[in-house]
């Protein structure tokens, strides 16, 4: 499907389907989501650029993802894609600069593109340009990583404070640490994924900030990028900072799962000790011998009762003392 967004009069206008020559004149950005060959063909015949196929787009040398070529540069990156979801993964983007619009080819559409594409309708400004437009959406590819990053943030930090949180009246409210488990793992794709677009992002600011690069960008644009560029490695501290929280949230999870398991085990042990002295009472009165003298005593059922009862209080008592209850 071909979106192409336009500045006329002022105002962006969206227009999806084959490109009018009157209308590429005015174009600042064309994108392509999931293009067949004949859409690929028709965009580049309008502009004199060859577009990066889907297996192109999935080479990992930078010098098969970064470069320019005919009096264009073309940038590939991974973006983290349905970050809400269970499973968050990376997909690749395309950017095709051109000196006369944007050119953007891809298989997935991440929820950046779509906020930057509703922000460029309303202010037009954003996308005024094709350099603008480019860093719009990288800025806007930023901006969502660094919200799911915080949200990763605010997640752990409830989560340690529910793991380690002191007891409330002497007892403990009991967590589904499967499910802590669970949501752990997701935050764990989530900043590994956000980590890779990062990354990714950040090679290709720098590759615009290049002195060799044989395309004149605007020092605005390079002023621009650069502080893209600082904001993206910024966040990729953080997203190693976040990875050792998850570290010692694991650590921190597996660390309580163990000590309510050894608790649970004491209280087995101490009952089975406590029951031991009165079951060998039980036992030794319980032998059906001829000459047992206490069968004949008329105290000798309420005595059995009471040394039963006594020899399990016992323990009891000295287990209570020694702080092991």
């Amino acid at each position: 499907m071909i979106t192409t967004y336009s500045l006329i009069e002022d105002k962006l206008v969206s227009h999806q389907g084959f490109i009018p020559a009157d209308r590429l004149k005015l174009a600042t950005w064309v994108d392509l989501l999931e293009p067949t060959t004949e859409e690929e063909h028709h965009v580049e015949a309008l502009l004199g650029v060859d577009l990066p196929t889907r297996e192109e787009m999935k080479d990992i040398e930078d010098s098969r993802r970064l470069y320019g070529e005919n009096g264009a540069l073309y940038l590939t990156a991974s973006v983290m894609v349905q970050s809400d979801s269970e499973y968050p993964r990376a997909d690749d983007i395309s950017f095709v600069l051109t000196h006369r619009c944007l050119v953007t080819v891809r298989y997935a559409t991440p929820k950046a593109v779509r906020n930057f594409a509703g922000r460029a309708e309303r202010d037009p400004l954003l996308c005024d340009g094709p350099e603008h437009a480019l860093l719009g959406l990288i800025e806007a590819l930023i901006e969502r990583v660094g919200d799911n990053i915080s949200a990763v943030s605010g997640d752990l930090d409830n989560m340690v404070h529910a793991v380690l949180a002191p007891e409330v009246q002497g007892r403990r409210k009991r967590l589904d640490y499967a499910q802590m488990l669970r949501q752990l793992e997701r935050d764990q794709i989530l900043v590994a994924k956000a980590r890779v677009s990062l990354s990714s992002l950040s090679r290709l600011l720098g590759f615009l900030g290049r002195p060799e690069l044989r395309f004149e960008l605007h020092t605005t644009t390079l002023v621009r990028a650069a502080t893209l560029l600082r904001d993206a490695q910024s966040l990729i501290d953080h997203t190693a900072f976040l990875a050792n929280n998850i570290s010692f949230e694991l650590a921190a999870i597996l660390g309580m799962v163990n000590i309510e398991q050894n608790g649970i085990i004491k209280i087995f042990s101490v009952a089975a000790v406590v029951f031991l002295p009165p079951t060998l009472v039980a036992s030794i009165y319980g032998m059906n011998f001829e000459f047992m003298p206490e069968l004949h005593w008329h105290v000798g059922y309420p005595g059995a009762l009471g040394l039963m009862v006594a020899s399990a209080i016992v323990p009891y008592l000295f287990f209570k003392r020694q702080g092991w209850l």
